[in-house]
């Protein structure tokens, strides 16, 4: 279907009916220096003075999702993930109406779904993680049906800097190679899926080009594989051929210390110095450690010849109770500072789970949090939480 739409692209563009090279460029221009944000990750939508809180805080981008909300149908935007069939007209209406709150604000948004056809979001699915576009090729025309009538209905608006295809993709997920095993197994794996539907790379190019059909200025971002992990982005053998695309990770590791189950540890697992399973041996996690993780990221990308500004550190967090949240926080930072790309923290006040609510001193606790959230009295809760002036130096710099 999409190899039908090039002629009539190319015709356009020999009219000079589609914007130049040149206007292409510009829309690049807001990722060529440094950019930080955080994540909009809420089950309503953010309103103006939500957008206008985060701005506050020196944050120039918001990675919004808008896969929380309730539709028209089952999945919000998509439909129904079990069959696209077109865009819900109220729900793109919802949906433009919150990226004008966040233009309003002055921030730049990064759209991101968690679902897309076949993939629907495992929080979603009952709990079952959804392999179906990565095994059967019919998802992925509708992948690309999905993010070309997406992006037709989005590429005017102000606020959107760049189109990210999917939240955490997992193809690597259901057949047996380890997420942070040796690094030869992800390169074999790799070379071993070229071509088939587990191909990431490949996918993303078939959905760049539906999109280039009908925008072809707006930069796109995309996640590494195996939940974006940056090492799953350095296993694949070479760039994406489209000139304005951003390449994402996200960094959580070493998870056993970072996430929610760390927490209910008796004696919970510090850092540094938590030991773990890592690229076939064991890793002790330390600030170098940390660096050199997200530096697969960017090392892979120098070797394909871009600048640091086309990787970005999507998301990065930890428990905002862990004792040493705020280390790991600013050795993440450093990180990626170092190196010269963009970062997002998650997540700017969630409005379902305050783990990772950086505005929230350490005094709030779990249960105090979600009662005043049903009594509706979330704006009551106090935000002179350590853990945000820490990302407020950062992002006001």
């Amino acid at each position: 279907m999409f190899e039908k739409l090039r002629p009539a692209l190319l015709c356009l563009t020999l009219a000079g009916t589609l914007p130049s090279a040149g206007l292409a460029a510009d829309l690049m221009t807001f990722w060529d220096a440094p950019q930080k944000g955080g994540n909009s990750f809420n089950a309503a939508e953010p309103d103006k003075a939500y957008f206008e809180a985060l701005a506050a805080t020196g944050a120039t981008w918001v990675r919004l999702t808008f896969s929380k909300w309730k539709g028209e149908g089952r999945d919000f935007l998509i439909g129904n993930a079990d069959r696209y069939e077109g865009l819900p007209p109220k729900d793109i209406a919802r949906l433009r109406s919150t990226l004008d709150a966040a233009h309003a604000a002055g921030l730049k948004v990064v759209v991101a779904p968690l679902s897309l056809p076949g993939a629907r979001w495992k929080q979603q699915n009952g709990g079952i993680f959804d392999d179906r576009l990565w095994s059967d090729p019919a998802f992925a025309e509708q992948a690309a049906a999905f993010w070309r009538d997406l992006a037709g209905a989005l590429k005017d608006h102000p606020s959107v800097a760049a189109y990210n295809l999917l939240n955490e993709p997992a193809p690597e997920k259901t057949t047996g190679l380890a997420e942070n095993g040796a690094m030869a197994d992800l390169l074999a794996w790799q070379e071993a899926n070229a071509g088939g539907p587990r191909d990431l790379p490949q996918l993303y190019t078939r959905i760049i080009d539906a999109i280039r059909a009908v925008d072809p200025v707006t930069p796109v971002m995309v996640d590494g594989g195996y939940y974006a992990n940056p090492r799953a982005l350095a296993s694949w053998p070479k760039r994406l051929a489209d000139d304005r695309v951003l390449y994402a990770f996200h960094m959580y590791e070493p998870y056993d210390a970072t996430s929610a189950p760390n927490m209910k540890r008796e004696t919970p697992l510090r850092y540094p110095g938590v030991t773990t399973d890592y690229a076939g041996g064991k890793t002790e996690w330390d600030r170098t450690t940390v660096a050199d993780h997200i530096g697969a990221a960017f090392d892979w990308a120098k070797a394909e010849g871009l600048p640091p500004t086309r990787v970005v550190a999507a998301e990065f967090g930890c428990m905002r109770l862990w004792a040493d949240c705020g280390a790991y926080l600013t050795d993440v930072m450093d990180a990626v500072e170092d190196r010269g790309g963009h970062w997002a923290f998650y997540s700017f006040r969630e409005d379902e789970w305050e783990g990772m609510d950086y505005e929230l001193p350490a005094g709030v606790k779990p249960g105090q949090f979600y009662w005043m959230t049903e009594q509706g009295k979330a704006n009551r809760l106090p935000r002179n939480g350590k853990l945000m002036g820490l990302l407020k130096a950062r992002m006001q710099k």
